[in-house]
């Protein structure tokens, strides 16, 4: 296929207000993640790296159809970017940034940082570079259950990371946490919270997530060979029930399934998905929408590294009109305030199948009516994936 999106053979201009760059380089792979991550210190590999990534940001910059094309939020994840020498993330957040300097600051420019990387002079370059967001990956701050999850970092080093990043300008910092590990007991997840919840801390957004055992991870290897066992649903639900209670008591405001946030410190990327917009991502793996066209670069270093302008790319699709319906309504009830009524009702108007499906779950309690909103119902956000996959 052709490196463009097109309709009816036509390109489409597009407007893509945000950009992700995927770094899978890691110096650990957690067993958890199933995000392609490859354990590789080679400086050469990283500077071929960035090169390709800027060569590829230069394909879509020069595109006719994304004319004075300036993405409003940036999101460098992995694989952990932090992890790159000084002088390639420089050059890399630079390139990012380039030919945009006259229209000031983006809206939201993240790097997702792991906390024994984050140094001094790291976090000087992100500022330097324009970086006003980092995402820490915490996880947890108990030692045998980061063992658990094969996460390679000392608890006393999140307090450390955000230390530096405050110190060196960078205020808007989220924290990752994740419940429902094996073997976790209330009292841990309790000390967790209090933890990430320390005034030392002080995040301005929180991303709580259950685990999840996903394919062809070694988490699910080890659970396949019986080397743990899972918590039960029902006491992941108390987990996720305390979590919400406490953080709703720390005036943090939950907007999102998974994510909470102080007043005006949404994660603005993450919204660009949630509300169905387009979206670009570049680097091995990562995936794009653009009107409704998806793509994902193939997952391959070396083949990502072997290519020139527009990557391999492998899952594409243009999804049907019945099936984008399904799919934006999926991703906009994840949101606690929900989704327009009359968007909902527009969206709906066009499959009756699905609009019965809808009526179904507002009957037996699953979405209900709200200041104007649809959105998912107290009982509701437990079973969450449960009840959006009938709307798929």
């Amino acid at each position: 296929m052709p490196c463009i999106w097109q309709h009816h053979g036509e390109p489409l201009r597009a407007d893509i207000p945000a950009l992700y760059i995927h770094l899978p380089f890691c110096f650990h792979k957690c067993h958890y993640c199933d995000f392609y991550s490859i354990v590789d210190r080679d400086s050469q590999r990283h500077a071929a790296l960035v090169d390709r990534i800027l060569d590829e940001l230069a394909y879509y910059r020069n595109r006719s159809d994304l004319p004075d094309w300036r993405p409003r939020t940036i999101f460098v994840g992995g694989g952990t970017p932090t992890f790159l020498e000084a002088g390639e993330l420089t050059r890399l957040l630079r390139g990012l940034a380039m030919g945009h300097a006259s229209s000031g600051p983006f809206e939201e420019f993240t790097v997702e940082a792991n906390p024994e990387t984050l140094t001094d002079n790291i976090a000087e370059l992100l500022v330097e570079c324009g970086v006003n967001r980092i995402s820490i990956g915490a996880q947890s701050f108990q030692p045998e259950l980061l063992k658990t999850l094969e996460r390679w970092h000392e608890p006393s080093s999140v307090r450390r990371a955000v230390k530096i990043a405050r110190a060196a300008g960078i205020t808007n910092i989220n924290l990752d946490l994740i419940f429902g590990i094996p073997g976790q007991t209330h009292r841990q997840l309790e000390d967790d919270l209090d933890r990430i919840l320390d005034p030392e801390l002080s995040p301005t957004h929180l991303s709580c997530y259950s685990l999840t055992y996903e394919p062809n991870t070694a988490m699910m290897r080890r659970l396949e060979l019986g080397q743990f066992k899972p918590l039960d649903n029902h006491t992941v639900a108390d987990f996720y029930a305390t979590v919400r209670q406490r953080l709703a008591d720390a005036g943090l405001k939950q907007y999102e399934i998974s994510n909470w946030c102080k007043p005006g410190y949404h994660c603005r990327h993450n919204l660009a998905y949630w509300t169905n917009l387009n979206w670009l991502g570049l680097g091995p793996s990562a995936s794009s929408h653009i009107n409704g066209q998806r793509w994902k670069n193939v997952p391959q270093l070396g083949r990502y590294l072997a290519s020139s302008g527009c990557p391999p790319r492998i899952d594409i699709e243009h999804l049907p009109s019945v099936a984008r319906i399904g799919e934006r309504l999926m991703l906009g009830l994840r949101l606690i305030d929900g989704m327009p009524q009359s968007i909902v009702d527009s969206l709906l108007n066009e499959d009756a199948s699905r609009r019965s499906t809808f009526d179904h779950l507002i009957e037996i309690g699953m979405i209900e009516r709200k200041q104007g909103h649809y959105r998912l119902s107290e009982k509701a956000l437990f079973i969450s994936d449960t009840v959006l996959a009938e709307l798929v």
